[in-house]
């Protein structure tokens, strides 16, 4: 592998990665902000990192670099260190990471206690039901799954635990920009790019802005095919003990399954019942109060 990743990088390898690797350590002019501490070269560590997605699974060294902004010669130092440590892969042309990433994430998934409280009530919900259900919450402009039961397969992509979706094409994306506090709501409608991913797609601020209005108003959101054409799903939020909107639960369908108005008659009522008792849980579970 790394005769083959060394080849691939031959010609700017010592002279060019040596000054990229000095330069990933000196202050430019975005990083000027960023304090005395920051460590830009961990910064472009973890850059090449999510530079893989469920959409790139497999990448060249030139494919990082284009991804990243790194030089061939700074991207191959950091896959071939990535490679060491043993969260990347290489068939000595293509990079993929291993199972070993999902290590970064693991402290913080076990610390959570949302989605082992949430996890028995969606198990519940699903077998009540015969629908797949999710918990997910908000980070930056993407719902993040943390907790899911599938019963069956009604996507495309497969979701797991750590799946990402831009939270304005998807009904637990709506409750939970719905719960956001107005300045909040207010950056994100200003930087969010709206992708279409199907003709039904939510597409811009203003129709956004009407739709978290009536998901305040009734409570639930209802996703009528704007991730994927076929796919239905239905949220309510769940709310922490401070009555903050701390997560959103769901249940999806495929369209030929349900329409619109049986899923607010068939499922509304079960996913709310256990919204709450997940929201039961969560005050259990809080810290007394001072």
């Amino acid at each position: 592998m790394d005769g083959a990743a060394g080849a691939e990088g031959a010609g700017e390898d010592t002279e060019v990665g040596e000054v990229g690797e000095v330069a990933a350590d000196a202050p430019d002019a975005a990083d000027r902000g960023k304090g005395t501490h920051h460590v830009q070269s961990l910064e472009r560590g973890l850059a090449v990192i999510s530079a893989f997605g469920p959409d790139r699974p497999q990448l060249t060294l030139s494919e990082v670099g284009k991804a990243t902004g790194l030089t061939r010669a700074a991207a191959r130092r950091f896959l071939l260190t990535l490679v060491d440590l043993g969260y990347v892969r290489s068939d000595g042309r293509q990079f993929s990471l291993t199972a070993k990433v999902l290590e970064l994430g693991y402290s913080f998934l076990s610390g959570l206690s949302l989605p082992g409280l949430a996890q028995p009530h969606l198990e519940r919900l699903s077998a009540e039901v015969s629908e797949s259900s999710s918990l997910s919450v908000l980070e930056g402009g993407d719902i993040v799954y943390v907790a899911r039961v599938a019963v069956s397969r009604i996507m495309a992509v497969t979701i797991s635990v750590g799946t990402r979706f831009p939270a304005h094409a998807t009904s637990m994306g709506h409750v939970l920009l719905a719960g956001l506090a107005g300045d909040a709501l207010e950056t994100y409608l200003a930087t969010a790019t709206f992708d279409r991913f199907t003709d039904r797609t939510t597409g811009s601020a203003d129709a956004l802005r009407a739709e978290l209005a009536a998901v305040r108003e009734t409570g639930y959101a209802l996703a009528d095919q704007e991730l994927e054409e076929g796919l239905r799903s239905i949220a309510v939020p769940v709310r922490g003990a401070d009555g903050s909107v701390a997560a959103a639960v769901n249940l999806s369908t495929h369209a030929s399954r349900r329409s619109p108005e049986a899923m607010r008659a068939e499922l509304l009522p079960p996913l709310r019942d256990a919204a709450g008792a997940i929201e039961a849980d969560l005050g259990a579970a809080a810290p007394p109060r001072a």
